[in-house]
């Protein structure tokens, strides 16, 4: 009795190849957050300190994919509050490097309310920080320059 040949292809999962990697700009920074009951204040909308918290997280984001290394804040700019953001919102966040200095950068940072079911943005807070790169001491070090990405 002869056993036929069997055909590689059969059974055999066919997978796709694997998709390229591209590098993530690397001064600029993209978060998403939910708003909770938690977030809120005494008027249902999202304090001010919990937006100011999630800026800074997405600043220093960008501000350390940008120098390479640790940052430090050291000052926020200019933050003006658009629109309140009210529980079950998202919040959308968009940083990017827009000034670097010798040891310091500036970051501008956008917050969008998000409806999530129908994914409609709306600009609700925007501002600057003022990071400075660091040393493993904490000590300021200079950041060496770097194109600047013109993209999010």
């Amino acid at each position: 009795m002869t056993v036929p040949e069997s055909d590689p292809t059969q059974g055999a999962r066919k997978t796709d190849p694997p998709s390229p990697v591209h590098p993530a700009p690397r001064s600029s920074a993209r978060m998403l957050e939910l708003v909770f009951p938690k977030d809120l204040n005494g008027h249902g909308t999202a304090f001010g300190g919990f937006v100011l918290s999630q800026m800074d997280k997405a600043a220093s984001m960008a501000a350390i994919r940008h120098c390479q290394g640790n940052v430090v804040t050291a000052r926020m700019e200019a933050v003006d509050f658009h629109l309140p953001i009210r529980r079950g919102d998202a919040v959308a966040l968009e940083a990017e490097v827009i000034h670097t200095g010798r040891t310091s950068m500036r970051v501008k940072v956008d917050v969008f309310r998000e409806t999530l079911a129908t994914g409609q943005q709306e600009l609700a807070t925007s501002g600057v920080f003022v990071f400075v790169a660091v040393d493993d001491q904490g000590r300021p070090r200079p950041i060496e320059r770097q194109e600047q990405s013109n993209h999010l």
